[in-house]
């Protein structure tokens, strides 16, 4: 294997580690364990990896302006709060979720939230792609794909990418940059050779390349617009599952980022490995995660009636 420019930072001994988000204003890096289940919060200054069972099996979340999360579960989409506790769920639009669940997802820019399921047997494109808009309703944008993954979006907001990962494939919608409405029918952004990694989680840059971490391919690869890739970069472990960048938002806990003016850092999740890892600097500056702004959040904060029989959660306090 080439030498690597990741370093491990985090000895997770996860089943499944996904999603990662950086959340700038704490300084803390969230991510889920899809087995697990759990949602997790890593503190990089001081090492401290906090862990929140979930009662199912947890694919993605996104961070709320109001506190809390959203978040895509095996039974559906919930509302979680602040202690990672469901309170409220929106939707359970799959109809057999004992071969489907949510896997990838991400809030875009304008504070809505994308996440797309997994068909398990993987037999059948039946995976589809929903939006979770501002007032809480529901659509199916897409489907036709067997494993959904790799959510992001342009910085000009004029694009929204996806991937499906057994068929090599990422795809693009061209967007409406005021509203992110939708234009027109999905194209293929880039399509990769079987046998070499096929493309998982994603993340873009402020320069509007792609990062995709290529699942048993032990490398993440970073795309132009064109969809042409520009660079690689080895993961000391077969298969990386997402990455992110980080770095500080009037935060310097973060050893990388001091002194760099927001230059990033990407972490790397990694199934086999187990462990967390990071790219201590990238010559990009890095995208703030959107959060999920949905205009009832203290309605929906207080209610409890449709959350799970009492998940054990440890108190984040």
């Amino acid at each position: 294997m080439m030498d690597s420019p990741f370093q491990s930072v985090l000895a997770a001994r996860a089943l499944l580690g996904e999603c990662p988000v950086w959340a700038g204003d704490e300084g803390v890096l969230y991510w889920v364990d899809i087995e697990a289940p759990s949602l997790n919060r890593f503190d990089p200054s001081s090492g401290k990896n906090s862990v929140y069972p979930m009662p199912e099996n947890i694919g993605c979340f996104g961070r709320r302006e109001q506190g809390g999360f959203i978040a895509g579960l095996r039974s559906g989409l919930w509302l979680l709060d602040k202690q990672a506790r469901p309170i409220e769920c929106l939707a359970r639009p799959v109809a057999d979720t004992s071969i489907s669940r949510f896997n990838d997802g991400r809030v875009d820019p304008w504070g809505r939230f994308w996440a797309g399921t997994i068909h398990e047997p993987r037999d059948a494109p039946l995976a589809s792609l929903y939006l979770v808009g501002t007032d809480l309703g529901h659509e199916r944008l897409a489907g036709e794909v067997l494993v959904s993954n790799g959510v992001a979006f342009s910085p000009d907001r004029r694009w929204a990418y996806h991937s499906d990962t057994p068929n090599h494939v990422i795809y693009r919608y061209p967007l409406k940059p005021e509203t992110g409405e939708i234009l027109g029918p999905r194209e293929v952004f880039h399509r990769f050779p079987f046998g070499n990694g096929r493309p998982d989680g994603a993340a873009v840059d402020s320069e509007g390349y792609y990062w995709s971490a290529l699942f048993e391919g032990g490398r993440v690869v970073r795309l132009s617009a064109e969809g042409e890739i520009v660079a690689e970069y080895p993961v000391p472990a077969r298969c990386p599952t997402m990455c992110a960048f980080g770095g500080c938002d009037q935060c310097p806990p973060w050893p990388p980022c001091r002194g760099t003016r927001g230059l990033s850092a990407i972490r790397e999740y990694l199934r086999h490995a187990r462990r967390c890892s990071r790219m201590p600097r990238t010559a990009v500056r890095r995208l703030r995660p959107a959060r999920f702004n949905d205009a009832t959040g203290v309605h929906h904060a207080q209610s409890s009636g449709q959350g799970f029989a009492a998940p054990t959660v440890p108190d984040r306090r």
